[in-house]
């Protein structure tokens, strides 16, 4: 199965259909009417649509298994042709398009099992995905923004060239995957006057995005967070918990790190931890969301 470990839990939904189709009116009379030998159809298939859709990853190989929250399923009958639609709900890192057109599958295949005494000539036509929401493609649009960036990297052992720099570098990568430009990549050693010297420079400049990297955690050295606070106007404290929770749930250290989080003007800053996996799972636990930022200060902008 695909790595999802990397992933944050978002409320994904998703609506598939299918269509079973019958040759005659007096099919389509015995189901609404529940004159169908083997049963009430309509309830029967729902049933079986229900465990169908908890039942997804057992009979799928690459699909994980996850919670199923919700579960609709709902009839409509047009002439000869019942159409099945699914409705699933989730709050985890994949979506359910698969679980969905499983049940609605499954309950096309009820249906066709329990009315083929009756009529044989069944089709089941049209399983298809109606529509998703929830992970990344709801955040597509803040990623069509032009936006620029700075990753300044903050570490006394880089900076004397006495080791290399891979988490300024995965912070880079991130971003450009994100249609972010970095416009400046810095490694300056682990003083409080550099740290501040650079974040008046880059927001003077009015970059969208300044990102340290380093000197979050709680050596005497790391001072980027009390460096970089007494700049900050606006605190954005949600950031800095989203980080948190998600780097808690990997790895139990990541309670000692002090990331950091706010506005400088409509700059955002951030501030965040110096390893490399500390770095990758910090951009991961709010990289695209947080992009939405600058929809919210461009809009206003318009109000002023």
């Amino acid at each position: 199965m695909i790595n999802i470990t990397h992933k944050s839990s978002t409320l994904r939904k998703a609506i598939a259909q299918a269509i079973v189709k019958v040759s005659s009116q007096t099919t389509i009379d015995a189901v609404v009417n529940k004159k169908v030998p083997k049963g009430d159809v309509f309830e029967m298939a729902k049933v079986a649509g229900l465990f169908a859709a908890k039942r997804t990853a057992d009979m799928i190989p690459d699909c994980h298994p996850l919670p199923v929250e919700f579960t609709s399923v709902s009839y409509e009958v047009k002439e000869l042709e019942i159409l099945i639609m699914v409705e699933i709900h989730t709050i985890y890192k994949t979506g359910v398009e698969v679980e969905a057109m499983h049940a609605a599958s499954v309950v096309a295949l009820t249906m066709y099992d329990m009315l083929k005494p009756i009529d044989k000539n069944i089709s089941i036509e049209k399983i298809k995905l109606v529509d998703k929401k929830g992970g990344k493609s709801d955040f597509s649009k803040d990623k069509e923004q032009i936006l620029h960036a700075a990753v300044i990297v903050c570490s006394d052992s880089i900076a004397e060239g006495n080791k290399e720099d891979k988490a300024g570098k995965v912070i880079m990568k991130k971003l450009e995957s994100l249609n972010v430009q970095v416009e400046k990549y810095l490694i300056i050693p682990d003083e409080m006057t550099s740290i501040q010297d650079q974040l008046k420079t880059f927001t003077n400049a009015k970059l969208d995005l300044v990102i340290f990297t380093g000197g979050t955690g709680l050596s005497p050295r790391d001072v980027t967070p009390e460096a970089i606070r007494p700049l900050i106007e606006r605190e954005v404290p949600g950031i800095e918990e989203a980080i948190r929770s998600y780097g808690q749930s990997r790895m139990p250290y990541a309670m000692l790190s002090r990331s950091v989080a706010g506005l400088i003007g409509n700059t955002l800053v951030l501030a965040l931890p110096g390893s490399t996996k500390g770095a990758e799972e910090s951009m991961d636990s709010i990289f695209p969301a947080v992009l939405h930022v600058f929809k919210v200060l461009q809009g206003s902008k318009y109000r002023h």
